[in-house]
């Protein structure tokens, strides 16, 4: 006896629907085998940080020591991305990448907060004016910056990656996705207002010794509004924007929803490539385990006040400046402990 057509469609249908489940869970975890079979070694998001209440923020994870060796000397003007660069040479004969402009500071301290709670950052550090050896007459980009013959104002010094292997990461497909460390990151971009997520601002470090290290290379929007506006002074590196924009914006009992990233004024539809990036990064703030945020916060929390002013010290902030940022932050940080 044969079943009826009926049952027949709703077996054929849940077949299909267990189908796509198959075919769609597997693939974080075979994307992470492949990445493994490829390089050698397993990937790396996140390590534990130790006692996070005995990191130095000033001086961040290059440490004191490996701050660069002056005199500094030019070597050339970098023409890529939105920012001036210049790579420059240290004393010690050692590369560096130097940029300009306003997101030099939000950088440095985003560096030292992302490092302080376990995520692999890039060694920077920052100088209200920095004398460069042979720095040219005329900049293409970086003229701007140029405060006197060889001086140079608001320059972020960032160790080169030297022999190691880069390539880019995608937020929405890549081998962390769903663990407590990714959505901890994804938290993190939030709490400093880094809302420009390109894939190309990310970057995965190889090389012999130390493995393979996935981070967030380039976190310049930051400190200020919870997305693009108008002017760039306005996004990014805005007391008055960071401390307006609302962070928390829905809890239940087993999610949050982060106000992050938020959706672009409507003229930037006349610029539609930007726009629709924009808009379609705004899952990174929505339905966040509640759990694992609340684990980054628990991280955060372990920060005194006096660490917190320290990497925005560090970065040649204002002492009322200094004071402001760590009263958002410091908030921010309350709220999740809060969950």
């Amino acid at each position: 006896m044969h079943p009826p057509p009926r049952a027949v469609g709703k077996r054929l249908t849940s077949l299909l629907f267990l189908l796509v489940i198959l075919r769609a869970c597997p693939a974080v975890s075979q994307k992470a085998t492949v990445v493994d079979a490829g390089t050698g070694h397993s990937p790396i998001l996140w390590e534990d940080p130790g006692d996070i209440r005995a990191k130095d923020l000033f001086h961040g994870p290059g440490g004191e020591k490996g701050r660069p060796e002056l005199p500094v000397k030019f070597l050339t003007e970098d023409s890529h991305g939105q920012n001036s660069k210049l790579y420059l040479e240290d004393a010690h004969g050692e590369k560096w990448t130097a940029k300009l402009g306003v997101e030099s500071q939000p950088e440095t301290v985003a560096s030292r907060l992302l490092w302080a709670v376990g995520y692999f950052a890039n060694d920077d550090y920052y100088f209200d004016q920095l004398q460069v050896d042979g720095l040219p007459a005329h900049l293409k980009r970086g003229q701007g910056h140029v405060v006197a013959p060889g001086v140079l104002a608001g320059v972020r010094m960032q160790r080169h990656p030297g022999k190691q292997e880069k390539s880019a990461w995608n937020w929405k497909h890549n081998p962390f996705v769903g663990t407590r460390e990714f959505n901890g990151l994804r938290v993190m971009m939030a709490l400093i207002s880094n809302w420009d997520l390109k894939d190309d601002n990310n970057a995965v470090y190889r090389d012999s010794k130390n493995g393979e290290h996935w981070m967030v290379s380039d976190v310049g929007t930051a400190f200020g509004a919870s997305g693009m506006k108008f002017t760039e002074h306005a996004s990014k590196n805005n007391l008055e924007n960071y401390r307006k924009s609302r962070f928390i914006a829905k809890v239940t009992p087993a999610y949050v929803d982060i106000d992050f990233p938020q959706r672009p004024p409507l003229l930037y539809i006349f610029v539609l490539p930007s726009y629709l990036h924009q808009v379609h990064l705004r899952w990174i703030g929505k339905h966040i385990p509640k759990e694992d945020a609340k684990w980054v916060g628990s991280l955060l929390g372990q920060l005194s006040t006096r660490q917190i002013q320290d990497a925005f010290r560090a970065a040649g902030y204002s002492q009322a400046q200094v004071a402001g940022f760590t009263h958002v932050l410091q908030a921010r940080i309350a709220a999740l402990n809060n969950l």
